[in-house]
C-alpha cells in the first residue's frame, strides 16, 4: 500500500519522538493556536513569514579607523575620552621616534554571520487556516484504520480551481496538524483530478510557493519540492507555464542546492524517504527542464550557474 506524502509527513513526527528521540513532542503546536472550537489568534502584521530581521537600532556598530583602516569598537574608551584626540594618535606631523605607545583597549569585530540557510519567521496566518476555521473548505478529515485521507464533501472535478488551488498552496508552509494534512492531502488531490484547471491558475500559486520556500524550513522546502515535481506532470504545458516565474522560485533552490550529508560509507536513511535536500533539488531541476520545454535549461542555468543538463548531456 502506498502512503500519500501528506501521512509521510506524520510517520516522520512521530519517528522523530517515539524512534530517534530528537523531539520531545510529536506534533508542532503554536501558541497562538487554540481549541478545536475557536480560531487561531491573530499574528501582528509585521511578523511576516520568510520575512528576515533587521539590525537592531541600539546595536553597536564598528567604526573606521584611519590609522590602521579597519574597523573597530571603540566604546570599550571611556565615555570622557570618545572624541578627543589623545597624544600620538592623531594624523598630523610629529617628531618620529622608536617609541611605541599605548595601544587602545580596542576589540576588532568578527566577520558577520550571513544567515542564508536560518530558518526564517513562520507564523500561523496562512489563508488556508483561515478558511479552514471559518468553515469555508468542503473538506473533513476520514479517521481510518491504516491512515487517514481527506472527505471531499464535493466532486474535486466541480472545483473552482481559481479560488481553491492557491488556498491550499498557501498551507503548504503549515506545520501543525491537522492544518499540514489537509493542505498537502488536498493539493495532491486537486493536481490529480485538475488535468486542464491547472494551467490557468500557475500565476497565483508564485506567491504561495515563493513564500514557502522563503521560511528556508528543510522540512517545507522538501514538501514544496514534491508538490512541484507533481505539478509539472499533472497537466500539459505546465512546465512552460513556470518558466517564466523561475526568478521567483530558484533563488532557494540555488542555496540549498549542495545541502547533502556527507556520511561516508555510512547510510543515509533521508535518501529513501526524500528528505535529503539537495538530491531533492536536482530532481526537481531535472523534472524542470525536461517538462519546461527549449527555454527552461538556459534559465535555469541563469539563476543556478552549477546545475548541469540531464537532456544535453
Amino acid at each position: 500500500m502506498t502512503i500519500s506524502a501528506a501521512m509521510t509527513l506524520i510517520q516522520g513526527d512521530w519517528m522523530k519522538q517515539k524512534i530517534e528521540r530528537t523531539s520531545d513532542q510529536a506534533y508542532l503546536h503554536h501558541p497562538e493556536t487554540n481549541s478545536c472550537f475557536d480560531v487561531t489568534t491573530a499574528v501582528p502584521p509585521a511578523r511576516r513569514a520568510g520575512g528576515h530581521l533587521m539590525a537592531p537600532v541600539e546595536a553597536e556598530l564598528p567604526e573606521y579607523n584611519t590609522s590602521t583602516m579597519t574597523y573597530e569598537y571603540k566604546n570599550s574608551l571611556k565615555p570622557a575620552e570618545q572624541g578627543v584626540l589623545r597624544g600620538h594618535t592623531g594624523n598630523g606631523g610629529m617628531t618620529s621616534s622608536l617609541a611605541t605607545g599605548k595601544k587602545l583597549d580596542v576589540r576588532t569585530p568578527e566577520p558577520p554571520v550571513c544567515g542564508a540557510f536560518k530558518q526564517r519567521a513562520n507564523p500561523p496566518n496562512t489563508e488556508f487556516r483561515r478558511f479552514y476555521e471559518r468553515g469555508d473548505l468542503p473538506i473533513q478529515i476520514e479517521h481510518r484504520g491504516v491512515h487517514n485521507r481527506i472527505g471531499w464533501k464535493v466532486d474535486i472535478e466541480k472545483l473552482d480551481y481559481h479560488h481553491y488551488l492557491p488556498i491550499f498552496f498557501d498551507g503548504l508552509r503549515e506545520k501543525e496538524e491537522p492544518y499540514r494534512f489537509l493542505a498537502v492531502q488536498g493539493v495532491f488531490d486537486m493536481l490529480e483530478h485538475g488535468g486542464s484547471k491547472i494551467l490557468p491558475v500557475i500565476p497565483q500559486l508564485i506567491i504561495p510557493i515563493k513564500t514557502a520556500l522563503n521560511t528556508r524550513d528543510p522540512e517545507v522546502i522538501c514538501t514544496v519540492l514534491k508538490v512541484l515535481q507533481q505539478m509539472v506532470v499533472s497537466g500539459e504545458m505546465i512546465g512552460e507555464a513556470l518558466v517564466p516565474y523561475y526568478r521567483q522560485i530558484l533563488p532557494i533552490f540555488n542555496i540549498f542546492k549542495t545541502c547533502n550529508k556527507n556520511l561516508g560509507d555510512s547510510i543515509d536513511y533521508a535518501q529513501q524517504k526524500r528528505k535529503t535536500l539537495g538530491d531533492l533539488i536536482v530532481e526537481t531541476l531535472e523534472m524542470f527542464e525536461m517538462n519546461g520545454g527549449e527555454d527552461a535549461f538556459i534559465n535555469i542555468k541563469y539563476m543556478i550557474p552549477t546545475y548541469e543538463s540531464c537532456v544535453l548531456n
